[in-house]
């Protein structure tokens, strides 16, 4: 079913941060006793009662004030505001309902979104009465919480949960569909990858850097194979993420990048690599998706026959860790080996869903060990009993042994090798568990 997602929002020092931290239940955002601590939207996920969501913190709405933070904080507001399905609206019941608490109800009710109000800062049973005044903002659900001592915080995600009503379905695509993202830094040239790959203008381009503000699922069909492409907004170092905009199209980044199969990184070729490009990836290599990468702007870049060699080891030395990842030096702008990309994609998405039989596995499992047996350890020899695929999208393996303390990252690593060498698996990471025979 699709994400339901909550954003909280009030004027300043009404404490939702304090409330952000209680229903996520650990401490993401920063709660000091002084307002404008919350600038930005923080994102987390949530549940309550078997019902999951994602929760959003956002910076107080202040009314009247037009400085560069405020007008910031607003925007960042509304577009909480735009992408939730729910609304709490967190008033201070001690300090009464303010013109800037009617205001911002005036700004809720356009929205035409559910909205819970929440009367905030009411520590005992006595200051309930506090939270009748608030009734006059005219919306049906109010309740009176405590978020510091948790009074009444459990009615409120009640009222929550209610609200959202019936889930949208999200469109989903068959098994034999690959779903690739395409994904990179700002200014890599992504989008006019995708429309080189379509062979038309699908997709926003700009010179301006995070043109993209949304993901964008483009369905085609090549060769028999059928893809879904899904361009993503360009993914920033998360202490530069000064843009209005740009969180939400990190969210918006990082959803398409659960979607897929096969995430595209693409890296600036006249640019060269930068760390963010390792960030970025990270968040493939987290959810664990099949990877291919593409150096684009290759018809610009001054090179000789080795040039792309050259490219290639460097790269390889900065992202040991996808050394599996087929790469590909393209150009957008003229279109060249950009269909290597859907090649190299179909084979890492066959990969990404491999499955290998348990007798299979464990006579790769056995002969690695014949070749090289495991370490000792203070005087302690590993066994290795047997081995088993668990799971595919990433191919996924359960090894048990003897004890797993002493089996050392090394070896786990050999025995990587070893199955890559037996069955590729090019483009598809690997996970391997270590666990003690029961």
């Amino acid at each position: 079913m699709a994400e339901r997602v909550v954003a909280i929002v009030g004027r300043p020092n009404v404490g939702k941060s304090t409330l952000f931290n209680k229903i996520a239940r650990e401490r993401i955002a920063i709660v000091e006793d002084q307002p404008g601590i919350t600038r930005d939207r923080i994102y987390s996920p949530a549940e309550w009662t078997g019902t999951h969501f994602r929760l959003i913190d956002t910076g107080g709405i202040e009314i009247g004030e037009n400085d560069q933070i405020s007008t910031r904080i607003r925007a960042q507001v509304e577009l909480a505001i735009d992408e939730a399905a729910v609304i709490v609206f967190l008033v201070d019941g001690q300090a009464g309902m303010t013109p800037a608490d009617q205001e911002i109800a005036d700004l809720l009710r356009k929205s035409a979104k559910p909205v819970v109000v929440a009367v905030n800062k009411l520590d005992s049973p006595k200051l309930h009465n506090l939270a009748y005044e608030f009734y006059e903002l005219g919306f049906a659900a109010t309740v009176a919480i405590s978020a510091e001592h948790s009074i009444g915080t459990g009615d409120l995600l009640d009222e929550i949960v209610g609200q959202f009503g019936e889930a949208i379905e999200p469109v989903t695509y068959g098994d034999d569909v690959i779903k690739i993202a395409v994904i990179g830094r700002p200014n890599v040239g992504k989008s006019s990858l995708i429309n080189a790959i379509l062979g038309e203008e699908r997709v926003l381009v700009g010179d301006v850097a995070g043109t993209t503000r949304d993901a964008i699922d483009t369905f085609f069909t090549m060769e028999d194979h059928q893809f879904v492409l899904i361009d993503t907004a360009g993914m920033r170092k998360r202490g530069k993420v000064y843009e209005k905009t740009e969180k939400y199209s990190v969210l918006r980044a990082l959803k398409a990048i659960e979607r897929c199969d096969v995430a595209i990184l693409v890296i600036d070729g006249e640019q060269g690599i930068i760390d963010q490009d390792k960030h970025v990836i990270g968040y493939a290599l987290d959810a664990g998706k099949a990877v291919v990468v593409a150096i684009n702007k290759w018809d610009i870049v001054e090179k000789d026959d080795k040039t792309a060699q050259e490219f290639e080891k460097k790269f390889r030395s900065h992202f040991p860790f996808i050394s599996y990842a087929p790469i590909a030096f393209v150009s957008a702008k003229t279109k060249r080996r950009v269909r290597n990309l859907l090649e190299y994609s179909v084979v890492a998405a066959e990969n990404h869903a491999m499955r290998i039989a348990t007798s299979t596995v464990n006579t790769i499992i056995q002969e690695a060990i014949a070749l090289s047996p495991p370490p000792t350890d203070k005087g302690r020899r590993l066994k290795i009993y047997y081995a088993t695929q668990v799971s595919v999208r990433p191919p996924t393996f359960a090894i048990f042994v003897n004890d797993p303390e002493i089996m050392h990252f090394s070896y786990v690593r050999y025995l990587e090798n070893q199955l890559r060498s037996s069955f590729g698996f090019e483009g598809t990471p690997l996970r391997i568990y270590i666990r003690q025979r029961s």
